[in-house]
Parts: C-alpha cells; structure tokens; sequence
C-alpha cells in the first residue's frame, strides 16, 4: 500500500550560526521519540552533530539528516529533516539542502534577531521557492525581543512575517505563549525529562486586548487567500473556527505570501511541540509543491515529473558522504516513481547504469536499511560507482535532466605537502574524497612550483578539512600559509590572427582563425562567450567547437599571473584550413596559442574577492574598529544601532583579512564579534597588482617567513 504523501514533510532547520538550530533539532528529536535523552551542543552529545570536529566546535559544519514521525489531530506525520550549519564557510551545505526541501523553519535567535547569514540563507530559500515559518529562538535570554525580531524579518528580509504566538513573559520570566489561533495559553513547567511538560491554559487576563490585536492583524494577512474568512472578520469575527484559520494560513505559507512566527526556547525545552504542530499545519507535503520540471535529453524538450509512486522514477543527488563502514552514500531526494533497492537507475550526465546496491533510511550518521523508497522521500544509497552532487538519477527508459546545482567558486587556497612518502598515496585518495564530498573544495597542482594547493570558503573551511586528513585519513601534512584565490579579466578588445602550422614528414598540422578578445557582453556573464560569425564555410563547421574548446582550456591560465580568466567574449570571425593537414587538435592548439598572444593586448588586470564583513562593537570601540577598517582598504557602507552596541558594515578585500578576529579581540578587548562572507571579485589597485605579479612570476625574491 502506497503511503500518503500528504503526512510527509520534509524540511530544514536554517539560520545564523549560533541561533540554536541543533538545540532546536535535538529537542525535536526527542519529543517525537527518536531519542530518549537529550543531547546538548555544548556537551559534545548532540545526535546530529556527529563528526568530532563538530563536538569539539560545537559547530554544525556538515548537513544531517534524519526522520522522525509526529502525532497531530490523529494523523502520523513522517518529517524527514535536515539540520544545516550556520557558518558561512558551509553555506554550500544550505544550498544543497534547500533545493531539494519543500519547506523550511528559518530560526533566529531573539536578541540578535536578523544577522548576516540569516540574510544569505533567506535568499537562498527564496531561489529554490522554499516556503518557510519563523521560529524565534532564545526567549530566556537577557534582552529577548520577540515582536522586535518579527518587524527586523520585515525589514531586512522584506518578508510579510505575522505571528502566530505572542510569549507570556520574557527573559527569564518566560513561561509559554499564546496561540493566537485557539486563543489560549501554553504554559510550560521545568521537567525536561517529560514529553508532555505544558498545560493550556486560558488567556492571561492582562493580555487579552494584545493578543486580540494581534489576531486581527494574522487574519487581515491571510485573509487575500480566503475571502470569506475576511467577511466573517469583518461581520462576525466570533464565528471564525479555528480550522478556517489554519488552512488559510497554510495556503498563504506555502504561496509565500505570508511567513508565520512563532517563538520558544528550545534550550529550556519550551516552545518546541507547538513549532512541531506549525511544520505540520503550515508547511508543505511532496504533493503541494509544483511538479518538478527537468528536460528530456533526446528530444531536448521539458517534462515533468509528479510526487506520485506509479510515474516513472526520477531523482536528485544532492550530496556524496564517506561512510568508514558503509563507503560512499549518496543522498537522494525522490521526486517522483520509486526506487527499489538492487535495481538499476541510469545517470544522465554519464549516460551510464548504475546500481544502487541497497538504500537507507538515514538518522545522522547512522543507516536504516530500507527495501525501496518512493516520491516524497529523501534517503542514502551505498553501490554506485559515479555519481556526483547535482547529478539526476532516473529510469533508463524515461530518461530526464533535472536543474542542478551552482556552487560558489573558492576565495581561499592553501599550499600542502605530505610530510612523509608513505602519506603522499593516502594524500591523493583523501583529498580526491573530500572533493567529491564537497563541491566548493577543490584540489590542483600549481604547474610553477609543483605545490598541491587546496582551496576552500574560507579559513575555518580549510583548517576543517586539514584536520579532517589527519583523523578520518591519517594523513600527516605540513601546510602554507593561507592564499587569496586572485582571478583575471580582460578589460579591452583586441582582434588576433592565429596560424599554427607543423610539418614533420608525411601529415602535418595547420590551423588559421582571426578572433576578437574581450570582456563578455554581460558582466555577470561568467566562463566563455564564444560567438561564431564565420562565413562561406572558411573553417569547417566540425572544426568549430575545437576552437571554444581550446580557448575554454587556455582561460585557466591569465596572462598576467597565471590566475583563472573569470569570464571573456570571443568572436570567431574567420580563418582558413588545409584539405589534409588540418584536423581538430590542429585548431584547438591555434586557440590556445591565439588566447595566450592576444590576451596580454587586451588590458588585463588582476581581480580580487572582496567580502562583506559585520562587525558589532560596543560604543567606544567604534573609532578604532573603523580606522583599522581604513588601513585594510575597508569601505564603510553602513552602520547602525543594535541593542546597546553598534553594527558596522563594510566590504574588505579577503587579502587584507587574514588573522582578522585576532585583531578584533584585542582592539575591543574581546567585546566586539565579526561575521564574514564572500561578495565579489573587483579590480586589484595598481601598486597591489605589481606586486602579486611580480610574486607568482617568481621575479621577486621572498623570504619564507613573509
């Protein structure tokens, strides 16, 4: 029997680092009955932080996922969840948990409200269209601000957020709230060893007039989506039934008209069954979603694929794990048909079958073997010998490409070596793991020196992934210090005629192209424009893609420092061949001999990643915070107050950032705290990119310690 796809939810816990999401994950599992005791963050106990790293942290650094089941209205509900990180060096790990969730609880933590990567992982929610509930985290705390919270999600995140709850009490007091929709109060008592450990109560007498208030303001919201729920407001407010309110709500949710808010803490285990009753009243089952829509690819044309159990088979492959026990797993988000363990699926990027061995039912880093897993759900598969994060998995006989995923390109590098010969075989096998693993590191010989460079989001992303080889692989390393990841670009045009002939006895080669080189049309245009405007068959059409080609291969080495090319136009405008000697390789080795004369003529200049920094300081710190800011080549955009400190915001080059909390710390006396995350590549400053040159063509002399 077919399960009903309408008591599945699957959803994330995303927000800022530090706003409690693991807590609020812990407290969820345990209340549903997945675990018997809680586990806290700060112990090194939590279920879904499981990686040493992350207990040692207390951290989230990789997404985990885990099902559990819930009870509401008499229905059993199966809510497959997956808890994200906060810091921005993981934000890959949103990213690709976000775009196979329906739905999302957005947490933010009440006295810090709306901070930086709260913004980052709103807009990626809002890419994917993932409708999402608010939940306001840390009640207890000193300076807790509930309704403040709610009109920052309005402000800075320019998101119609209406609560559902008001809390009774605040800070310490904090006791409960008051459902705004059944117009009565949960109180919670102090046994957090108890599942049940709240009472209903009615209204608090000296709140009655707030929480009318603001039940008018949460029906008004809704009321676009239910017209007759506006006239009885209007009419007869007194004759609304609870059940109107809810399917109301949970049809303005899941068209993102309307984001609910509610509010707890989860740390002293109040709040957490009423967010567990909005996930499954407010967000959206598979079967509320829209059918997801991919390409065929023979006839390139669009198909789509329902969450329904009899369409043919198709999913997304939106993460790779390394199991000790188990190897690799792929984790897979069904999106229609099902799937047998032992059967066979076909990738489309590959073109090849592949086996899926056995499927799981993933509980953090554990495994539950399961016999098949149909539309709706997300699950693990051991057995496959290449698949990649992005890739769709489908039956052979109905084959379909669905979107994949775009990742950030690294901003920071870092040079290794093994220390000894006995590493340098394991070094290869772990970091060819890691990379699979994670789509924003990523591993290359630098072809000067000869170095193993190591490239990452950030400097915490990397120090991770170091201690990572030495543990989980083994591998003793002795690294460099941290390198900014430069790029070039071309700033002006330049037309070039390319002959690349070769005799040596018998066939030879010969290539001729004229091209023009320059910026792409579009400057958020990024790789390879390529525009072919040859005429009268001048280079046959076979020969064409060997020239892209060529120059796609030649981008990767700038002409000014050896940096990537981020992105360039080239129009291929006309050029010759010979009736035998010409061939394929002939004109790609024309393309990467015109690249490397043409580029250097094109006034090229060295890019740099520039990133937004937040830094809050109290008060009279704020002088020296900025002018260090200055000597950094920092740019002031903002700044403002926020509690009893202050919020500057700036963009600073990340070359000018390492070591940068050290700093911070002794300038405010470890009062101030900073949040980084990458925002562009901008031009280098002329003296800056002198130097940079200078350094990696080798002319300048560095002293090691440097």
């Amino acid at each position: 029997m077919a399960r009903d796809l309408k008591l599945t939810r699957n959803i994330g816990i995303m927000a800022h680092i530090d706003a409690g999401k693991t807590t609020t994950s812990e407290r969820i599992l345990f209340y549903t009955g997945k675990t018997h005791r809680l586990g806290e963050v700060h112990d090194g106990a939590a279920t879904m932080d499981w990686m040493v790293q992350e207990q040692e942290r207390g951290i989230t650094i990789t997404s985990a996922a885990t099902t559990t089941f819930w009870n509401y209205d008499d229905k059993t509900f199966q809510i497959n969840i997956i808890d994200t990180p906060g810091h921005v060096d993981f934000t890959v790990e949103v990213e690709r948990s976000l775009r196979v969730l329906d739905g999302a609880i957005a947490t933010f933590c009440a006295v810090g409200g709306v901070e930086p990567q709260s913004e980052t992982v709103w807009r990626q929610a809002d890419k994917y269209k993932v409708p999402r509930i608010g939940y306001v985290n840390k009640m207890d705390r000193i300076g807790a601000d509930f309704l403040g919270v709610v009109q920052e999600i309005k402000d800075k995140l320019g998101a119609n957020a209406i609560p559902i709850v008001l809390p009774i009490g605040r800070e310490e007091n904090f006791q409960g709230v008051v459902d705004l929709i059944t117009n009565k109060a949960i109180v919670y008592f102090d046994d957090k060893n108890v599942r049940d450990n709240f009472t209903v109560e009615e209204v608090p007498a000296d709140m009655k007039e707030e929480v009318d208030e603001w039940r008018g303001r949460l029906i008004e919201a809704i009321a676009e989506h239910n017209d007759e729920l506006l006239e009885k407001f209007f009419d007869d407010p007194d004759s609304i039934t609870e059940q109107e309110i809810v399917d109301t709500l949970r049809t303005a949710t899941i068209a993102m008209t309307v984001v609910p808010v509610m509010c707890g803490s989860s740390f002293k285990n109040k709040g957490v069954q009423y967010l567990l009753d909005a996930v499954v009243c407010c967000l959206p089952s598979p079967l509320d979603v829209e059918a997801i829509i991919g390409t065929n690819p023979s006839s390139e044309k669009e198909e789509e694929r329902k969450p329904d159990a009899s369409q043919p088979f198709c999913g997304l492959v939106f993460k790779i794990a390394t199991d000790p026990y188990v190897g690799r797993l792929a984790f897979i988000r069904a999106y229609s048909g099902k799937l047998d363990a032992g059967s066979y699926v076909l990738n489309t990027r590959s073109g090849k079958k592949e086996r899926v061995a056995r499927l799981y039912q993933m509980h953090s880093n554990k495994q539950n073997p399961i016999e098949f897993v149909e539309a709706g759900d997300i699950c693990a598969c051991v057995g496959f010998k290449d698949l990649r994060t992005g890739d769709t998995v489908c039956e052979e006989k109905h084959p379909i490409v669905l979107e994949s995923m775009t990742f950030p390109d690294p901003v920071i590098g870092l040079a290794i070596e093994p220390k000894t010969q006995k590493d340098l075989d394991k070094l290869g096998v772990a970091l060819g793991k890691l990379s699979e693993e994670d789509p924003t590191f990523t591993v290359k010989s630098d072809e000067n020196s000869g170095q193993t460079i190591i490239s990452g989001m950030g400097e915490l992303h990397l120090e991770i992934i170091v201690d990572r080889l030495k543990r989980e692989f083994g591998v003793e390393i002795n690294q460099g210090a941290p390198q900014v990841n430069y790029k070039e670009a071309l700033r002006g045009k330049v037309e070039h005629r390319e002959v690349f002939k070769k005799q040596s006895g018998g066939r030879g080669k010969f290539a001729d192209i004229i091209v023009e080189i320059g910026p792409t049309d579009d400057k958020e245009t990024l790789g390879l424009q390529f525009v072919d405007v040859v005429k009268g068959g001048n280079i046959p059409k076979e020969y064409i893609p060997s020239v892209e080609k060529g120059f796609k291969a030649a981008m990767v080495n700038g002409p000014l420092a050896g940096f990537e090319v981020e992105s360039m136009k080239v129009t291929l405008k006309d050029g010759s061949f010979h009736a035998v000697d010409s061939d394929s390789l002939s004109f790609e080795i024309c393309a990467r001999a015109a690249f490397r004369h043409a580029a250097s003529k094109a006034n090229p200049v060295l890019m740099e990643p520039i990133m937004s920094l937040e830094v809050v300081t109290p008060e009279e710190y704020m002088g020296d915070v900025i002018g260090d800011l200055n000597k950094r080549r920092g740019q002031i955009t903002g700044m403002e107050s926020k509690a009893n400190a202050r919020v500057v915001k700036a963009k600073v080059p990340l070359a000018e950032q390492f070591g940068y909390v050290t700093v911070l710390r002794t300038l405010s006396s470890g009062r101030a705290t900073s949040t980084m995350e990458f925002s562009h590549y901008d031009e280098v400053p002329a003296n800056i990119a002198k130097e940079i040159i200078e350094k990696s063509s080798g002319k300048k002399k560095v002293d090691d310690d440097e």
